[in-house]
């Protein structure tokens, strides 16, 4: 990353030298601080309704498999339509830290666990910003652009981990670039670290390839400069990279684990166009509208000459606005890797944070009410469970288990997650995973079959299926009432459950 417009000011006002009891508490209750704490109610007032996600379910059983049994499955143990096939544990370190969030507090401590990360993600964005912009002010901008889109995915899923470990990466890379080279001697830990929490790795290894790369050029041409790095800077980040790509196979599937993120993008096309996340985005919804706002933006400061832009930062800038269009999930990335870059872009607007004007009185109440709005904004026990009652088969799966329902079981696709983690004594036909599902033909089988594309007897016979439990909504509740073989014999207000007569 480029150096910060004004470096030693950065350094002065937030590292102050003396050690006063006075200059401590000026410290404590500074701007910037008070910003930190503002960010944390943002984060806690965009959560505490996300807390029930589908896929949160087989992410916690997977989790309390592996920290039960001190074992990684490295074959589907949930599921009787894939026969066991291989499994790539890409998430299984978050999963563990799920699960003890859950040991710890139950829903309650899942919910702390979404609250904890969704914080630190926005205040490491703001840290970043504050770092790359050199302003403390205008970085406002930058971490409120990592909000915005990183609404698209904040729920209790390991993907929390893997991005807050990217920004981590951004502020490793400035500091080897602006400060020291062996900042960039962290990199292999961290990147160790974060093949076993998420496959958005691959991403940080793209992203510390493209500064490597973009260090060898020097030219200007109009408003865009590539200042090429001293040689000591980047062979340093060059033999981190190195470092960090063997540190790649420090996990336990080696390098089925390595090439996974790449199977994903370019090989899971079903899964793809079948889950929403993955499909492209809307660019007339807000976020794809949001998207062009930031980037004609960026490019009019340009543009107009009122700031320059780099080499690196024109990369950064095509690579995440590839990912922002191309998937909605990667929004979240997109908001990540262009947030730095807007805000240095915006640095000239407004002018730099002066502590000698900060009213630290009027801060020490503002963080008070920070702090009491996050807690009183935290849902209770009660609230989580009824959360979970209302999105999920709670009472339907009560019915099954109180009626002993025989297996094999059709499910809708969304209750997998929660089958797993609910009733593991009932193996699921599909769930989230939808990797494992589309290496078996699974996922193609029963969208035919969901979409009514096929018979819908065929794949009921051939898994010798003997009940099915949907959504109230699935269009298939309408077409099984109308099959002779096919009975309901439960119904609330978001499921069904169809059983098969017998002759």
């Amino acid at each position: 990353m480029q150096p910060s417009p004004n470096p030693s000011s950065v350094v002065e006002t937030q590292s102050p030298r003396s050690g006063t009891f006075l200059q401590a508490i000026r410290r404590i209750f500074s701007f910037p601080v008070v910003l930190a704490f503002l960010l944390i109610v943002l984060a806690s007032i965009t959560v505490h309704k996300r807390f029930e996600d589908p896929d949160m379910w087989w992410h916690l059983k997977m989790g309390q498999i592996i920290w039960t049994t001190h074992t990684i499955p490295m074959h589907d143990i949930f599921s009787y339509t894939t026969n066991h096939h291989a499994t790539v544990p890409q998430e299984w370190l978050g999963e563990v830290t799920i699960y003890l969030a859950y040991k710890l507090g139950g829903l309650s401590g899942m919910m702390l666990w979404l609250y904890i990360f969704s914080s630190a993600l926005l205040i490491a964005g703001y840290i970043l910003c504050c770092l790359y912009s050199g302003n403390l002010k205008i970085a406002l901008v930058g971490a409120g652009c990592v909000w915005l889109f990183s609404t698209v995915g904040l729920s209790v899923r390991p993907q929390l981990i893997g991005y807050l470990l990217l920004i981590v990466e951004l502020i490793l890379i400035h500091l080897g670039r602006t400060r020291n080279p062996r900042w960039f001697l962290v990199l292999p830990v961290l990147f160790a670290l974060w093949i076993n929490c998420h496959g958005s790795f691959f991403l940080g290894i793209v992203v510390a390839g493209v500064y490597l790369f973009s260090s060898f050029f020097h030219f200007q041409a109009g408003s865009l400069i590539a200042p090429r790095w001293d040689p000591r800077t980047r062979n340093m980040l060059a033999i981190a990279l190195a470092l960090s790509c063997a540190a790649l196979f420090l996990n336990p599937d080696g390098i089925h684990q390595i090439t996974y993120p790449v199977n994903t993008l370019f090989h899971q096309k079903l899964q793809m166009k079948a889950v929403q996340e993955w499909q492209p985005t809307r660019m007339s919804g807000q976020r794809g509208v949001a998207l062009l706002v930031v980037l004609l933006g960026s490019f009019l400061v340009v543009i107009t000459r009122r700031s320059e832009l780099y080499w690196d930062e024109l990369l950064i800038l095509i690579a995440a606005t590839w990912l922002g269009v191309s998937h909605s999930r990667t929004l979240f990335a997109f908001g990540i890797l262009i947030a730095p870059i807007l805000s240095r872009l915006l640095s000239g607007f407004w002018e730099n944070y002066d502590p000698t004007k900060d009213p630290r009185w009027f801060n020490a109440i503002v963080m008070a009410g920070a702090i009491a709005i996050a807690i009183f904004a935290f849902p209770s026990k009660q609230a989580l469970r009824k959360d979970v009652e209302e999105k999920c088969p709670v009472k339907a799966v009560d019915f099954i288990k109180q009626n002993h329902l025989q297996g094999p079981m059709l499910n809708d696709y969304i209750y997998g997650g929660y089958l797993i983690w609910a009733a593991p004594e009932y193996p699921d036909f599909v769930d989230g995973r939808g990797d494992v599902f589309e290496w078996t033909g699974v996922l193609r089988e029963f969208g035919e079959w969901a979409t009514l594309q096929a018979d819908p007897n065929r794949l009921l016979q051939k898994y010798k299926v003997n009940f099915c439990l949907l959504t109230a909504q699935s269009p298939m509740v309408y077409v099984l009432s109308l099959l002779p073989n096919w009975k309901k014999i439960y119904s609330d207000s978001n499921s069904v459950i169809f059983i098969r007569k017998h002759s």
